[in-house]
Order: structure tokens, then C-alpha cells, then sequence
């Protein structure tokens, strides 16, 4: 039902929420984590910026990834890992703006009492070879079991993963965001921890653009990036609490006691939303020594973070910012 709600929800988006003569088309998965996008609109962020945004949905990784590299919409809001794989593929992708440490939790049936239980079982994923696929492989992997020892079933967003754990017994565990990861504890799945808790520092969701577009329109990457950290300010801000659950419960089609534990959650910055959008380097780091440990890239040696980061557009929205 809560999958159902946020697909309806994110697909009026381009009607009811924002211009339809965009500037800018950005493709998101649903989720909590594009609150702050809700409030820059909402709060006229983006029309101080003289922009017009559309949010388009996602069902899954390679959608958005093949999506960006044919140029259908400009800005990919997303777990970063997936521009490393593009870069990786071949496509000149930048990630130019931070944003979580992707609020997920490892979500399990609830006979599964530890995570050694889930030897033989299937878990779900988006995709398994990117982003909190991976995750769940190295979290899997220091609990004592190696690739094989488990089925990865790749089924796509978030909601679709949730659906999977739900309706069909089998499927033993998934890796789940705000607000899927209280639906999924209201329902009686059972939660093993946060995943910067059972691994440590994660760059999650960031902002990743084709890097000639960028170059190409700095100006208004920089005008959108500005626009969106205003919207990190005024979420996390605690005298928007009550109205950011209000748009969020809008938005997302959640009940207000849900948005108003969403709202909680993501004002901490060790879980929630990166304060002003700020990248994660050391986050980062782990994201590429995970890829190249779990899917034996580079040789095992992770590649210095730069080859995938500028963070000139991001200091230069601050500088717009401040002035």
C-alpha cells in the first residue's frame, strides 16, 4: 500500500508540484530523502533561483543510470555508487553534491534472529552489483557469510523490495529507507540496525550530472545546487518540524504520525540528511574500498575519490549563497 501511495504520489509531482516548462528534469526514487527537494519548491527556493524543476520517478538503478546517459532528464539524485558505476562503463559522470548517509536499515523477517540465519535464504536488492547491494554484501560478509552462501535477487526500488518482504516468506531480508523502514516495522518485519551503525561512514544519496553538461551550464547547476541546500536548511531547521511533516505527508501520501517520525530522523545528521547537502568524503572512501573489496575492481586498490567528485559547482552555489 505504501509503494502503491508513493508512486502515485511522485507522479503528479510534474504536475501539481512543479512548472511543467522545466529547466531542470531531475530523476529520483521515492523516498524521505527528497524532502528537501518538496521544500525548495514549496518554499519558493527554486524560483529564487529563476528555475523551474521536475521530478521525475525511478523504478530502479539502470533505469536512472541509462536514462542520464541519454540525456532524457539532467540531474540523477541517487546512492552515488551508481555514478561510480557509470563512470566505470564508460559514461563521463560527476557527482557534484552530497546528500545522506542513505537512511537504510537491514530489515528481516522475524524469525530471522541473527544475521548468520540468513545462510542459504534469499535477500532482496536493486541492484547487486552497485550501491546498498554491495553494502548488504560487506555487512553479510563480516557477519561471516561470503558471496554464495545466500541468493541476491535484484527486484528494484526500494518499494518494490518492501512489496517482496511482505508478500512472499522466502525473501528473507532487504535493505529499506525512510519511510519504507517503519512501514516495514509496523507491519512486523524486524530491523538488525542501522547500516552506518553495522558497517560505519557511507556517502549515500548525492547528486551526479553528465560531466559536459556541467561544464556546459554551470551557472544553473549552481543555481539549482543552491537552491537545494536551502531546502536541507529549512528541514532540519527544528521550527519547521511540524510544517516539513506536513509537506512530507502531502508529498509522499503518508500519515502525518509517519511523517512526523521521518522528519525526526532525517534532522540527524549521522543517519539522516548531510547538513547543507556537504559531501562525505571519508563516506565516499568506504563506498569505493567496498567496490573494489566485494566486486574486485581496480585490482582490489580503490581509485582516489577525485576521479569521480567535483565539488567546484557545490562551493560555488555557498558562494551564491553567501552573497
Amino acid at each position: 500500500m505504501l509503494g502503491r501511495r508513493l508512486w502515485a504520489a511522485l507522479a503528479l509531482l510534474s504536475v501539481t508540484g512543479f512548472a511543467p516548462a522545466a529547466d531542470l528534469k531531475v530523476k529520483v526514487f521515492p523516498g524521505s530523502q527528497n524532502l528537501p527537494l518538496f521544500a525548495a519548491q514549496a518554499q519558493g527556493y527554486f524560483a529564487r533561483q529563476g528555475l523551474a524543476v521536475e521530478l521525475l520517478g525511478t523504478k530502479g538503478s539502470r533505469e536512472q543510470r541509462e536514462g542520464l546517459a541519454r540525456g532524457e532528464f539532467q540531474v540523477a539524485i541517487s546512492a552515488v555508487d551508481n555514478a561510480v558505476a557509470m563512470a566505470e562503463s564508460g559514461q563521463d559522470v560527476v557527482i557534484v553534491e552530497g546528500g545522506d548517509s542513505s537512511m537504510n536499515e537491514l530489515l528481516v523477517q522475524p524469525e530471522i534472529r541473527t544475521l548468520a540465519d540468513l545462510k542459504g535464504r534469499t535477500v532482496l536488492v536493486d541492484a547487486p552489483d552497485t550501491a546498498y547491494g554491495v553494502w548488504l554484501k560487506k555487512i553479510l560478509l563480516i557477519n561471516g557469510l561470503k558471496p554464495g552462501d545466500y541468493t541476491m535477487l535484484s527486484v528494484g526500488a526500494t518499494a518494490f523490495r518492501l512489496k517482496g518482504l511482505r508478500e512472499h516468506k522466502e525473501y528473507k531480508a532487504t535493505m529499506l529507507n525512510l519511510p519504507f523502514s517503519l512501514e516495514a516495522k509496523a507491519s512486523g518485519l524486524k530491523s538488525i540496525g542501522r547500516a552506518v551503525d553495522l558497517y560505519g561512514p557511507y556517502q549515500g544519496s548525492g547528486t551526479f550530472v553528465l560531466r559536459s553538461w556541467a561544464a556546459a551550464n554551470r551557472e544553473l547547476l549552481e543555481r539549482y545546487i543552491a537552491a537545494t541546500i536551502e531546502g536541507v536548511r529549512w528541514t532540519v531547521a527544528p521550527e519547521n518540524r511540524a510544517a516539513a511533516a506536513k509537506l512530507l505527508a502531502e508529498r509522499l501520501k503518508i500519515a502525518p504520525d509517519t511523517a512526523r517520525q521521518v522528519v525526526e530522523l532525517i534532522a540527524d545528521p549521522s543517519f539522516g540528511l548531510q547538513a547543507d547537502a556537504r559531501f562525505d568524503m571519508a563516506g565516499f572512501r568506504n563506498v569505493l574500498a567496498m567496490r573494489a573489496e566485494m566486486e574486485r575492481a581496480w585490482g582490489g586498490k580503490p581509485p582516489a575519490p577525485e576521479r569521480y567528485v567535483d565539488l567546484g559547482y557545490y562551493e560555488g552555489a555557498i558562494r551564491r549563497l553567501a552573497r
